[in-house]
């Protein structure tokens, strides 16, 4: 297809899933919960105490209701269950504020990386909607946290094609699914990470859309390090030594978000920097390859120049820092990903999300506005999307799952 003939992609609306007050779940709880299983060696518990208390996360989190049980209710029926009520809470919601109906959908995309059913999650959508006969429907899973991104790409790609469409998101993670009552400390890790979530994304190819859209997507960029071996493994679902699954987090998935990053950015600044900042790098490159000797520090662009707001993946505390030091954002830039993380903990794919819906309801989105959302995936893989507000959101007449609460934001994290 002739490049200039390509047809906008815009973003109609969007919504996250807000789950019922009895799923919310302080650490105390959490902890309790886990403990009344039986399965836990006392370092086990301690391990995830310590987790809990450095993490991040707050104490109004949402974990499924199966899993608040003493003991947890753990089981395929109760995950099915679990993600067909995020699933939809959220589409109901989007469908809601965009005025469009189920049937008018021709394209869907779920992702989800631990529940992988028969039917698959995009057929218990068509089921539940009663959607049409024709109806292109694709299910992602097995691809972390970044999956949401890449589902994003998928029906991008599908609209080029396909005129006059409507193409529905739903990203999401399964907690019962991906619980792990082992005792091995790298699969531990995810238990205290990972909390109830998901969101449904509307987009649209149709010219028509382009004066009620709140945002059109100007670029994707996708970096995938699954050709070296310790990216590959850096996070992997298998089974302990008591042939418990899990998903197993190994000591290089810093150093293999690292790479993924340094790939991505490299190639999405080509896009959106500056002419002087890709200049600067380009310098910086040229150096460090001709003077080998020589210790010449990386050069980090900077993209505060490209972005007015950034989305980043609340994969934890750990990552947040980095990435905040990487990047040299302020604790305002910082902010939306922080309080996500503090206040609904790593939702998956579907973070970036909560994030975006942070700025709206803080009244951040000016018209023009440029937005990076960035995720990391197992695979390992590292994924952006760039979006261009098309309008001023005015939280007073948007509202969303942070708006009778937003005053309270933001707080202090360490408590």
């Amino acid at each position: 297809m002739n490049p200039k003939r390509r047809r906008h992609v815009y973003l109609l609306d969007f919504a996250c899933y807000k789950p019922n007050p009895k799923c919310m779940c302080t650490k105390d709880m959490f902890l309790e919960c886990l403990k009344s299983t039986g399965r836990f060696q006392d370092e086990s518990l301690d391990f995830q105490r310590k987790i809990l208390d450095k993490s991040g996360l707050g104490q109004r989190t949402h974990m499924p209701e199966a899993l608040l049980e003493i003991p947890p209710n753990i089981c395929l029926a109760e995950a099915a269950k679990e993600t067909e009520s995020v699933m939809v809470g959220a589409i109901d919601e989007v469908l809601r504020k965009t005025k469009v109906k189920a049937e008018e959908i021709g394209i869907i995309v779920t992702n989800c990386s631990l529940l992988n059913t028969t039917p698959s999650l995009s057929s218990m959508v068509v089921n539940h909607y009663r959607l049409k006969d024709d109806i292109l429907s694709y299910n992602l899973s097995g691809m972390g946290c970044s999956a949401g991104l890449v589902a994003i790409d998928l029906a991008k790609r599908l609209l080029q094609v396909h005129p006059n469409s409507y193409a529905l998101v739903i990203s999401t993670e399964n907690i019962n699914g991906g619980s792990y009552t082992g005792n091995n400390r790298s699969m531990l890790l995810s238990n205290c990470l990972f909390r109830m979530g998901g969101a449904a994304v509307l987009l649209s190819n149709l010219n028509s859309d382009s004066n009620r859209s709140k945002y059109y997507l100007k670029h994707i960029v996708r970096t995938h390090k699954g050709s070296q071996d310790y990216c590959y493994n850096s996070v992997m679902q298998k089974e302990d030594d008591d042939n418990i699954t899990g998903v197993a987090l190994s000591k290089d998935i810093m150093s293999s978000a690292g790479q993924a990053l340094k790939a991505n950015i490299s190639t999405l600044g080509i896009y959106v920097l500056p002419r002087m900042e890709q200049l600067k790098f380009l310098l910086n490159l040229i150096a460090r390859k001709s003077f080998k000797k020589m210790v010449i520090k990386c050069y980090t662009p900077d993209f505060k120049l490209a972005f007015e707001h950034f989305c980043i993946h609340t994969g934890g505390k750990a990552v947040q820092d980095e990435m905040q030091k990487t990047l040299e954002l302020s604790d305002w830039h910082m902010e939306p990903s922080r309080m996500s993380l503090y206040r609904y903990g790593n939702t998956s794919s579907s973070s970036v999300w909560y994030e975006l819906a942070y700025c709206e309801a803080k009244g951040r989105i000016k018209k023009g506005n440029r937005i990076w959302q960035i995720a990391f995936g197992s695979g390992f893989k590292c994924n952006s999307a760039v979006w261009c507000a098309l309008r001023t959101i005015d939280p007073k007449h948007e509202k969303n799952l942070w708006t009778n609460e937003i005053n309270e934001f933001p707080t202090d994290t360490e408590n």
